[in-house]
This record gives C-alpha cells, sequence and structure tokens, in this order.
C-alpha cells in the first residue's frame, strides 16, 4: 500500500520529469502528462488512483481559475465581451444539446442522462490551449477570447449539470424555471467574488497602511483569496466558480493600487509555481484516472461498443465547436451592419478557425464525471454512470491529444500570428511588468 504523500510526492516528480521532455520535443507539455498519466496507469504495478472529485473543485479549480482571471486585462475582456459570452454560456448549452442528441439516438443513452453527459463534456479546458497558442504567439484577440471563455463557460456548464441531474428526478424540464435559476446562481457567484474582492482589498490597504505585513504574508492572503470567495458561495449554493473569476478580474484590475511593483514580481513568481504544478498533477491525474473506470464497464459493455461510442460523442463534441464559432463570429457583425449602419470589422475565417479548434476538454469535466451520484433524485440507480464517465474520458483523450497535436500545425499553416506590436508588448511585460510600472 503506498503512502498518499508518497504517491504525491512520486507524482510530482513524474510531472517534472514529463514537462521537461514535453519542452524538448515541443509538445505542449498538457497532452504529454495526460498520455504520461494514461501510461502508467494502465500498469499492474500502478497503485488505482481514485481521484476524488471534491478535492478537483476545491483544492485545484479556484486557485487556477483566479490566477487566471487576476491576469486578464479588463479592457480586453470587455471588448470581447460578446464573442466571450457566445462562446461561454451560448456554445456551451449548443453542445450540451447537439451531444445529448447524440448520445441518445446513437449510443442509447436516457434522454436525461444524455444531458447530464452534454453538460459535463460542454466547457473546454483553456489550459491546454493556452499551453500551445501562448508558446505560438497568436494574435491578442485569440487569447483574449480564449481565456475568457474558460473564465466562464465552466460556471455555465456546471449549472447545466445541475440542472440535468435534476430533471432525472423530477421526470420534467422548464425552461423558465432552468432561466431563473441561471440568473439567480450567476448573478449570486458574480455578488460574493465582488465583495470578497473589496474587502481583501480593504484588508492589503489595512495592512499596509499599519506597517503590519511583507511579501510572504500578503502573498499568502493572494493564496488564500479564491477559497474564501469560492466556499461561501458554494455553501450558498450559488456559483463558486463566477464568485471566483469576479474576485479575481475586481483585484487584477485594481492590482497597480493595491501592490507595489517588488511584491507583483514577487507574487507572480510563486503563483506560476504554484499554477505549474496543480496543472502538472492535474492532467497526470486525468491519466491515472481510466482504470478505476474501464474497470466498472468490463461486465456491461464490450470493449468495441465503448470505442464507437467515445469515438460519436468526441466527434460530435469536436463539429459542435466548429459549427457554432464561424455563425457566431459573423452574423452578430452582419446584423449589426443591418440595424445599426455600423459594426466591428469581420474577423479573419483564419483566426476563426483556431478558436474552432482550440476544444479541448480537461479537469473541469472529469471532476464532474467523478462527481455523478451512484443515485438519481428520486432514489434510483444513476443511469449509464459508468458509461458517462468513460466517455468524459474518451472526450478528454481524444481532444486534448489530437486537437492539442495538430492545433500548432495548424496555426502555422494559417499562418495566424500576433502583429509586431503585440509580440514586443508581450515582451516588454515579461521583463518589465508594464501593469505595475508606475
Amino acid at each position: 500500500m503506498v503512502h498518499p504523500v508518497e504517491l504525491v510526492l512520486a507524482l510530482l516528480g513524474a510531472t517534472v520529469a514529463i514537462a521537461v521532455l514535453a519542452r524538448c520535443l515541443g509538445v505542449p507539455y498538457p497532452v504529454l502528462l495526460t498520455l504520461g498519466g494514461l501510461l502508467l496507469g494502465l500498469q499492474p504495478w500502478t497503485p488505482p488512483v481514485n481521484l476524488d472529485p471534491h478535492v478537483v473543485f476545491v483544492l485545484f479549480l479556484p486557485p487556477l481559475l483566479y490566477g487566471a482571471a487576476f491576469r486578464t486585462e479588463w479592457p480586453d475582456f470587455r471588448g470581447q465581451l460578446r464573442a466571450i459570452t457566445l462562446l461561454a454560456v451560448g456554445l456551451v448549452l449548443f453542445t450540451t444539446t447537439l451531444v445529448a442528441a447524440a448520445a441518445h439516438y446513437w449510443v442509447g443513452i436516457p434522454w436525461a442522462a444524455a444531458f447530464v453527459l452534454g453538460a459535463i463534456v460542454s466547457p473546454p479546458d483553456a489550459v491546454a490551449a493556452m499551453a500551445v497558442t501562448q508558446r505560438l504567439r497568436v494574435p491578442r484577440v485569440i487569447t483574449t477570447i480564449l481565456e475568457g471563455e474558460s473564465l466562464v463557460n465552466d460556471a455555465s456548464a456546471l449549472v447545466a449539470l445541475r440542472l440535468a441531474i435534476g430533471a432525472l428526478g423530477a421526470g420534467a424540464f422548464s425552461v423558465w424555471e432552468a432561466g431563473g435559476q441561471f440568473l439567480f446562481v450567476s448573478a449570486g457567484g458574480i455578488g460574493i467574488g465582488i465583495v470578497g474582492a473589496h474587502l481583501v482589498i480593504r484588508l492589503h490597504r489595512w495592512l499596509d497602511a499599519r506597517e503590519l505585513t511583507d511579501n510572504p504574508l500578503t502573498i499568502t492572503i493572494t493564496l488564500l483569496t479564491p477559497f474564501a470567495v469560492y466556499l461561501p458561495a458554494e455553501h450558498l449554493e450559488v456559483s463558486g466558480v463566477l464568485a471566483v473569476v469576479a474576485a479575481g478580474l475586481w483585484v487584477g484590475s485594481r492590482c497597480e493600487q493595491v501592490f507595489s511593483c517588488d511584491f507583483y514580481d514577487e507574487a507572480r513568481a510563486v503563483w506560476e509555481w504554484v499554477e505549474f504544478m496543480l496543472n502538472g498533477l492535474i492532467f497526470i491525474l486525468i491519466g491515472l484516472s481510466i482504470r478505476p473506470i474501464i474497470e466498472h464497464l468490463d461486465d456491461q459493455y464490450t470493449f468495441e461498443q465503448i470505442l464507437t461510442a467515445a469515438a460519436v460523442v468526441s466527434g460530435v463534441t469536436v463539429v459542435a465547436r466548429l459549427m457554432w464559432v464561424y455563425p457566431g463570429a459573423y452574423v452578430p457583425r452582419w446584423l449589426d451592419r443591418r440595424v445599426l449602419g455600423s459594426g466591428d470589422p469581420y474577423p479573419s475565417w483564419r483566426e476563426v478557425t483556431v478558436v474552432g479548434w482550440t476544444g479541448m476538454r480537461g479537469v473541469v469535466s472529469l471532476a464532474a464525471a467523478l462527481a455523478l451520484p451512484r443515485t438519481a433524485p428520486d432514489g434510483s440507480p444513476f443511469p449509464c454512470r459508468e458509461l458517462i464517465q468513460f466517455l468524459t474520458f474518451g472526450v478528454i483523450f481524444v481532444t486534448l491529444v489530437g486537437q492539442g497535436l495538430t492545433l500548432p500545425l495548424l496555426i502555422r499553416c494559417l499562418g495566424v500570428t500576433a502583429l509586431p506590436g503585440e509580440v514586443a508588448e508581450a515582451e516588454g511585460n515579461a521583463h518589465d511588468n508594464v501593469r505595475c510600472a508606475e
């Protein structure tokens, strides 16, 4: 029996080794970490790893989302708000519906359970996408849209999942009730995040005014901030994800008013290390988690059946995003010109294609699948629970490895690169910390 501490240390060592290998090979590290975890998990001598979804939602998700939100430039985010909303809300619902239909008609999963699967696989994981796009220096508009989408789509998908699970026991679904619950959960989460961020900023200023703080203490407060807003939001049954995102955006947009340049440089180094280790662990755990899922399916389906089902659901998931991004990019601008007489310029089809291909799934989908209860709200066994978990892993594997490995090639073939001014500004930010320079 391997002690949990020894297992964590071994996984950290494997994460570092695989990440170094990924850099040597020029492969996005989330892809290689997932493959490495899968190969390790299938070995008979590897101890079984049962990933606790509560650990993922509480320990991994808040700091990763907060770090991404904190670094997001609010003016850029606001400028792409329509595109971000169409992807983070509209595309999530579209993918949920399309995957549910495919799972019901082609795989034979009951409608309610099919919508559960659709909600689980609907949100892309931005960590994998950004690991590729940042290295290749794509235009800022693409990174802004992808980062913004990732900050909101998790909340949309988790709310849709909650409604789908509730429909299992109720046997009926009300669009108005679902819409009202979505607005309540979203507004409540955002409100808690803003209030929490405001209190944290006041705490920083109070400590600084009385000279009661130093960089290690301040960094510790920033590390605790995402948990301080996530946990109360979840206990109040509103969106903890949106609470963390709102707090990160609120504090990040005011960092130059609160933090010194010296602190910002030190805190950035600490946060980069924390995010790297959390991302590395979660992607290698994704690969390791497959063996327990397969063992539960051995007696229920043939190997050909589950592979065919995984291929169908994965294909529909990829196609759904491509079907959405082109109308989502061009139709609103066309309507602006028809109704208002003016509008934003049409984006290049090459940039739209890159956004459409960055649909890799990851941590949120896996945690949501593993968190499925064994019984439905009405007390009956949860239908197709193990199959849903396997199909979720199939979608993660196909999109993460397939799209993750081909995305750099697609970007190069289409010639989608950042403008010289954007490259120079990015390099300046990296070396001179422009945000807190004054």
